[in-house]
């Protein structure tokens, strides 16, 4: 599991490493610029010969991401390399700490410019502004941008490139764009966050001493799974049976229109669910029997004892938006208590119905586990937000939604976000554009609610679940390519992520592979 951290999250951090450990401010600065220098070694090592004259732009602002550029430009100097230092911004304004590694630096054979002497470096390192900055870039500070944007030469930013908000990833007018940046202590959210992870290259965290106790109980809002996918799945009783495991009620597709709830029973099956119950209508009967044999079918007037029947329900993938389908939530509302998830359709007939949303957030509210799984569109319809306003920070979005309606609700975009109420929220990481496809959004759907039928809480049920279909995405597109690859793909692939289960980790678990405790 990763953090992800805001900019005022690592300011505090920072700030309770100086004052409450005691770990020096100029020490941490140090380790930052060492971090900065094992990456431009990696670099040099890689791409130069070694009788080759390594020339090095250090672009500097005047804050505590200058100064870690200043430190870096002193390292680079004792290897011998030509190192210039560009300082942009009135040194009247320059940090202690800029200061402190300005004074030093005077003693080490490095240019001063006022301007980049060259128009082409071996490297470029960016330490303009770090995560300080919250506005749009203008003055001396956009036309550095702009030079620099001309040369050329292998560019490093410290922190985060520079022109790119360090909690939402959204670009303040002008930015630099990176080659690779080194993210000091954790990841700011502006790396991994659309624009920002475009222009951010590859992206190490480097450990510059900044421990957990620097948290003082307050843990960052945000982190996503990077784990092993056999490290959480929930645990398999080897003399368990179909209903040990789990059983599935799916209300989903329309008249003559099975593929949405084909491609959600086989994905709730793929993830270990033991039953799985669709509910549709009865023209879908021999589609459906024919693509998933394994699954029970039941007409929608057969709804109320699948309610009772159930472990978790999952309804509107393929439901349509008639008055029959409506009715079907409302009953789902009315007579189901079993955890709830609802997508597609589902959420339009949600978003339409101010008496339903009022009902589902009471039983939320009364403990109803229930997760909502809105794309932009239905999100949009969902809270009354443009699809351009939701995007400046989806993770506000969702943490407000599901305050409202007291359920987890999994964002999906190019970055899902799975937020709730209280506690940190989730961004999953996993994924390419190749499942931009139909039907994606089921196969999610299917996996949740396979998970939450195995005994999973709907947080982590939608954190996990987002992030194994991302894999199983990923493996997907590896395999068709990101033209070629379909949801039905997406679901195959699932399965090829659990065939690694080694016997020696069911000795380690137990003889069971259990979810990790934690969020």
């Amino acid at each position: 599991m990763r953090y992800l951290v805001t900019a005022a999250e690592m300011k505090q951090y920072d700030s309770n490493t100086i004052d409450k450990i005691g770990i020096p401010a100029m020490v941490l600065m140090e380790r930052a610029a060492l971090a900065a220098k094992a990456a431009v070694d990696a670099y040099v090592c890689r791409q130069t010969d070694a009788s080759s004259i390594i020339t090095v732009l250090v672009m500097a602002g005047v804050g505590n991401n200058g100064g870690d550029g200043l430190a870096l430009a002193r390292l680079l100097s004792e290897e011998g390399f030509q190192v210039e230092v560009w300082c942009v911004g009135e040194l009247k304004r320059a940090t202690d700490q800029w200061r402190n590694q300005w004074k030093i630096l005077q003693n080490y054979p490095v240019e001063h410019c006022t301007t980049p002497r060259r128009m082409e470096y071996t490297i470029i390192i960016d330490a303009l502004f770090g995560v300080g900055l919250c506005r749009p870039v203008s003055g001396v500070f956009q036309e550095a941008l702009e030079r620099c944007g001309h040369l050329a030469g292998y560019r490093i930013a410290l922190d985060l490139p520079s022109g790119i908000d360090a909690d939402t990833g959204r670009i303040w007018g002008k930015a630099l764009k990176a080659d690779e940046t080194i993210a000091f202590g954790f990841c700011k959210r502006g790396l991994v966050l659309y624009p920002g992870c475009e222009w951010a290259g590859k992206v190490t965290v480097a450990d510059i001493g900044i421990p957990g106790k620097s948290f003082q109980g307050e843990i960052p809002g945000m982190f996503a799974y990077e784990e092993d996918p056999l490290l959480l799945l929930p645990g398999r009783s080897r003399s368990g049976n179909k209903g040990t495991f789990g059983k599935v009620l799916l209300v989903a597709g329309s008249r003559n229109m099975a593929g949405a709830a084909v491609l959600a029973a086989r994905a709730a099956y793929r993830m270990g669910a033991g039953l799985v119950k669709v509910v549709t209508c009865e023209e879908n009967r021999l589609v459906l029997q024919t693509a998933v044999p394994e699954a029970l079918f039941g007409t929608r007037e057969e709804l109320a004892d699948g309610l009772e029947w159930a472990d978790v329900i999952a309804i509107g993938p393929g439901l349509g938006r008639d008055g029959e389908a409506g009715d079907c939530l409302v009953q789902v509302l009315a007579e189901g208590r079993k955890p709830l998830v609802i997508d597609a359709d589902g959420l339009n007939l949600l978003a339409a119905d101010s008496l339903a949303q009022e009902k589902l957030a009471d039983q939320g509210r009364n403990g109803r586990d229930v997760v909502l799984t809105p794309h932009v569109g239905e999100l949009s319809r969902l809270t009354g937000v443009s699809i351009p306003g939701l995007k400046e920070d989806l993770a506000v979005a969702s943490r407000a939604l599901a305050g409202r309606l007291y359920a987890t609700v999994a964002a999906k975009d190019a970055r899902t976000i799975i937020g709730r109420r209280e506690g940190p929220i989730c961004i999953n990481l996993s994924g390419n554009c190749g499942m931009a496809t139909g039907g994606s959004g089921d196969v999610l759907t299917g996996i949740i609610a396979g998970l939450m039928a195995q005994g999973m809480e709907g947080f982590q049920g939608a954190s996990v679940g987002a992030y194994l279909h991302g894999l199983a995405g990923d493996r997907a597109s590896a395999s068709k390519g990101e033209q070629g690859c379909m949801a039905g793909d997406i679901v195959e692939c699932l399965g090829e992520l659990f065939s690694r289960r080694k016997e020696q980790e069911r000795k380690a678990h137990g003889g069971q592979i259990g979810v990790r405790d934690g969020f």
